[in-house]
C-alpha cells in the first residue's frame, strides 16, 4: 500500500535525522518543538513504521528511517534542482525558444536583436525558422514553434496577432531615375517602370495586388523574386523598380527609396500565437526587444 505525504513532512524528518535531535531541528527550522514532533509523527503514521528510536538522551534512526533518509535526500535534492530550473526559466536565464519569422524581418531587424539577446541571455537556446507568411501561420497553428513574427492577417480565429510595429511599403528606384528629390511616388507612377516584386506566396504580394485592383491599375508583374536581397540586386543592376516593405531595404543602399502614395501601402508586423497562448519569459523578452528595435 502506498502512502501519500508532502515534502514538508519529509523536510522535518530529514532535519531531525541530520541533527540527531528534535530540539535542534526545531531551532534550525524556526518552528516549535511540538510542531516538528507532530510532523514526524504524522509521517510515521502515514508510513505505518517508526522512523526513530527515541530515548531521553538521543534520537537514532530505525532501519526503516535510514532507508527513508537516503530516498528523502534524493527527492529533496531533485525538488531543489527542479525549482532552480523553473526560476532560471522565469528569469530568462535558461531554456529553449523556437519561433518562425518572415524573411523580410529575419534578414533585417532580427540579426542585431538576436545578437543583443544572446549577450544578455546566453543560457537560452534559440531556433529560428524563416518561413513565408502562409507557412509561418501553419507552423504556429501546428505548434511547431512557440510563436511567429509576421504580418497581421484577418479572419484567423484560431490565432492571435499582437502588433509590434507598422511597416510602410516603398518604391526602390533604379539609378538614373529622376525623382527630383521627392519623398513619395504614386502607385500608378511606379508601375510605369518595369516592376520587380516578391513572389505571390507572400502577404506583401497579396497587399500589392489588392491595391492595384482597387485603384484600377493594370501592371505587368512579370519579374518575381523569392528573396528581397535578390530583388534589390536587380534594381541595382538597372532591371527596373522594386516595391518592398521599408524594413527589407538596407540602410546603406545607394538606391533611392520613397514611400508609395495613392494609395498608401503598409502592413503591421505582429507576434502570432495560438489563441490563448502565453509567451514564456524568454519569448516575451525577445518580443519586447524586437518591437522596440533594442540592440543595446
Amino acid at each position: 500500500m502506498s502512502a501519500t505525504f508532502n515534502f514538508k513532512l519529509l523536510s522535518a524528518f530529514v532535519s531531525v535525522a541530520e541533527h540527531g535531535s528534535f530540539r535542534k531541528a526545531a531551532e534550525q527550522s524556526f518552528v516549535s518543538l511540538p510542531a516538528i514532533s507532530m510532523q514526524v509523527k504524522q509521517l510515521e503514521s502515514q508510513l505505518g513504521v517508526a522512523l526513530f528510536h527515541r530515548t531521553t538522551r538521543r534520537v537514532e534512526l530505525t532501519p526503516e528511517g535510514e532507508e527513508l533518509l537516503i530516498s528523502a535526500r534524493k527527492a529533496l535534492a531533485e525538488l531543489d534542482s527542479g525549482l532552480a530550473r523553473i526560476q532560471q526559466a522565469a528569469n530568462a536565464q535558461q531554456g529553449n525558444l523556437a519561433f518562425a519569422c518572415v524573411p523580410t524581418v529575419a534578414g533585417t531587424r532580427l540579426p542585431a536583436v538576436l545578437t543583443a539577446y544572446a549577450r544578455h541571455y546566453p543560457g537560452i537556446a534559440v531556433r529560428v525558422r524563416e518561413l513565408t507568411h502562409h507557412d509561418l501561420l501553419e507552423a504556429v497553428r501546428r505548434r511547431e514553434v512557440d510563436f511567429g513574427i509576421g504580418p497581421v492577417e484577418d479572419k484567423r480565429p484560431d490565432l492571435e496577432f499582437h502588433p509590434l510595429f507598422n511597416d510602410e511599403y516603398c518604391a526602390l528606384l533604379p539609378h538614373g531615375y529622376r525623382h527630383n528629390g521627392r519623398q513619395a511616388i504614386t502607385l500608378r507612377e511606379v508601375t510605369r517602370l518595369r516592376l520587380l516584386t516578391l513572389a505571390p506566396n507572400s502577404m506583401f504580394r497579396n497587399h500589392l495586388e489588392a491595391a492595384l485592383q482597387a485603384s484600377g491599375i493594370k501592371a505587368d508583374l512579370g519579374y518575381e523574386f523569392t528573396h528581397a536581397s535578390t530583388l534589390i540586386a536587380m534594381v541595382e543592376a538597372g532591371l527596373g523598380a522594386g516595391i518592398l516593405p521599408r524594413i527589407a531595404i538596407p540602410r546603406g543602399t545607394t538606391l533611392t527609396a520613397v514611400r508609395i502614395t495613392r494609395p498608401a501601402l503598409h502592413r503591421t508586423i505582429a507576434v502570432v500565437t495560438i489563441r490563448g497562448y502565453t509567451l514564456s519569459p524568454a519569448g516575451a523578452r525577445l518580443v519586447e526587444m524586437l518591437g522596440s528595435g533594442d540592440a543595446a
